[in-house]
């Protein structure tokens, strides 16, 4: 089995990237994608060549519920 780490070429890696339907058009989103592994890489779409970085799916699970709960509602303008 293949190893993926963080920052690995995103364009490199054998997935199929999406980004939530609430990104801009301009092009400044975070896009994700799941990893042969069952890990989640997330890359800046402005740079879709750029560096991945490498999440467990623990990681996002906390991530995610973090902030469904609000906890990085201070973050957003």
């Amino acid at each position: 089995m293949h190893e993926f780490r963080n920052g690995t070429p995103a364009g490199s890696l054998p997935v199929v990237w999406r980004k939530s339907r609430r990104s801009n058009p301009n092009g400044n989103c975070v896009e994700v994608a799941a990893l042969p592994t069952g890990e989640i890489a997330m890359r800046n779409s402005r740079h879709p060549e750029g560096p991945a970085l490498v999440y467990t799916r623990a990681e996002i699970t906390a991530f995610v519920l973090g902030a469904k709960d609000g906890e990085f509602d201070d973050m957003i303008v």
